[in-house]
């Protein structure tokens, strides 16, 4: 990573006219106010579809777009969609909050109108005037057969049978019985095709704004969630990468112990890898999901780094986090593997929270930049390795992250101790200026790679929090304001990044 800084914003965030960030122009413009504030990176949260509790993290395919992502408006010029569809859709209540129930009920159905609007349904597939078309869509279904077929039939069988988990459907189809699957496929043949439709338009949406942030000297940050979601197209085709037993269900599950936050620990649910297998077939599934990525995105940062040197892995069935036990991960053997076969990638390790030695000793075994995040640095009572001093050069310092308090949000409500010696240490004349002052000592920093949220440069409260962890509702909501950057804004932190050694 060179000496350079970022924002941090996901593409739901973004103004646009639909109730959540997409592809749109309003992408296109981020990109251009990047490139005048004298930013070198875009990072954004995973592009996974989404489903209950609308986390990015939890979604229903590892390697599948989240179609709500796709521009109508380009859908509009194509053909696909009328003027007057677009001003009847009801997706957005508040400019400031994504509506996801709304996007829900009222997006998936403008999205099958214009597919079949496209040549692509198969009520227009033997269009020979969309001769390109379709040959360009055939290309992607060959490209991508590894995980679309699978997905996009998992999508169509999990709306059959009213959305509900895949472990509750009829047990030929959730086993994966010839019969069955070839029943679905024919019985279901039109609406297999729609969510393929949804994933080449996706594709092809947004490797041409990666392609004009790239132009413009903007590198995106992609993220990858170490785990799959319980329910979703990657468990269900392929139920023998997990600890599954031969019903199908977990033996274990996922989360972290107790601590001092939490007296019963976390349990997160998701599946846990059967890492045996993942060796005997060389990580063959791993390979091809880390490849995945990185066409997606420049660089990779891989969320809960330490699972790869221990993970934690409790009873499935329990109802709390307190009766897991740690078992070793894959360790170096994954990564040098990844390298081998990919070569030399640029990837972020999420190395927060409790680290062991062995775990400190995987992530520089690996030569991968670590995290810093400013909020963690200031407990009053002990030195922290998150404070400025204590850096090397090599790792990615954060002001805060999308499981953050806004800084401003923190500082307001940090324990007076703790905000008495941050104010001492960062050197904070005023509240008003508090958030900026942290912005200027992580650039000042000797880490190479400075990110921070777009929320801490707007200078917002924790009305603007990304998401709290370990809750349930209210989450990845937040949109920034149509107007929110201003030639102010683009000044000042383009003066930042050349002050700092850090202008792209």
């Amino acid at each position: 990573m060179k000496r350079a800084c970022g924002v941090l914003l996901p593409i739901s965030a973004l103004p646009s006219k639909y109730g959540i960030g997409c592809f749109s122009k309003e992408a296109y413009e981020f990109v251009d106010f990047l490139k005048a504030a004298g930013q070198s990176y875009w990072q954004v949260l995973p592009f996974g579809q989404t489903g209950y509790g609308d986390s990015p993290y939890q979604s229903f395919s590892t390697f599948a777009g989240n179609p709500y992502f796709i521009d109508l408006e380009e859908l509009f010029e194509k053909g696909y969609l009328r003027k007057n569809d677009l001003e009847k859709a009801k997706l957005s209540s508040d400019p400031e909050q994504i509506d996801y129930a709304l996007e829900y009920e009222n997006r998936y159905p403008l999205l099958w109108k214009a597919y079949q609007n496209s040549p692509f349904s198969l009520a227009h597939s033997g269009d020979a005037s969309a001769a390109k078309e379709l040959s360009e869509f055939m290309e992607f279904q060959k490209a991508e057969e590894d995980w679309l077929a699978d997905y996009a039939l998992y999508c169509a069988v999990k709306k059959h049978f009213r959305n509900v988990s895949y472990i509750e459907w009829e047990e030929d189809i959730r086993l994966r019985k010839r019969s069955a699957m070839e029943k679905y496929r024919r019985e279901l043949a039109d609406e297999i095709r729609f969510y393929e439709f949804l994933q080449f338009e996706f594709m092809n949406q947004w490797l041409k704004l990666k392609a004009y942030a790239n132009q413009n000297g903007i590198d995106i940050i992609g993220d990858i969630p170490i785990y799959v979601a319980f329910d979703s197209a990657d468990t269900w085709s392929h139920p023998e990468l997990y600890e599954f037993d031969q019903k199908g269900y977990p033996t274990v599950v996922a989360g972290c112990p107790p601590d001092a936050f939490s007296a019963t620990g976390q349990l997160w649910g998701n599946p846990i890898y059967k890492w045996d297998y993942h060796q005997k077939t060389g990580y063959e599934w791993w390979i091809k999901r880390v490849r995945h990525c990185f066409r997606l995105a420049d660089v990779l940062r891989i969320d809960h780094f330490r699972g790869f040197d221990e993970y934690y892995a409790i009873p499935y069935g329990d109802e709390t986090a307190e009766f897991g036990t740690w078992r070793p991960g894959p360790g170096i053997e994954l990564f040098e593997i990844l390298k081998k076969e990919l070569g030399k990638q640029r990837i972020i390790a999420e190395d927060l929270g409790f680290l062991t030695p062995s775990v400190l000793k995987l992530v520089k075994k690996t030569g991968y930049p670590g995290m810093k995040v400013l909020q963690f640095a200031f407990d009053s009572r002990e030195d922290s390795d998150y404070l400025p001093h204590n850096y090397g050069t090599n790792c990615v310092v954060y002001t805060g992250t999308h499981d953050n308090q806004t800084t401003r949000g923190w500082y307001e409500s940090a324990p007076r101790a703790d905000r008495s010696f941050a104010k001492r240490y960062v050197g904070i004349p005023s509240k008003k200026t508090a958030v900026w002052e942290f912005i200027r000592v992580a650039f000042m920093s000797v880490a190479d790679t400075v990110i921070i949220p777009m929320q801490d440069y707007l200078n917002l409260g924790d009305e603007a929090r990304m998401n709290q962890p370990s809750t349930l509702g209210g989450n990845w909501m937040w949109r920034m304001k149509k107007d929110a950057i201003t030639p102010e804004l683009t000044a000042k932190m383009r003066s930042f990044a050349k002050m700092y050694g850090r202008l792209s």
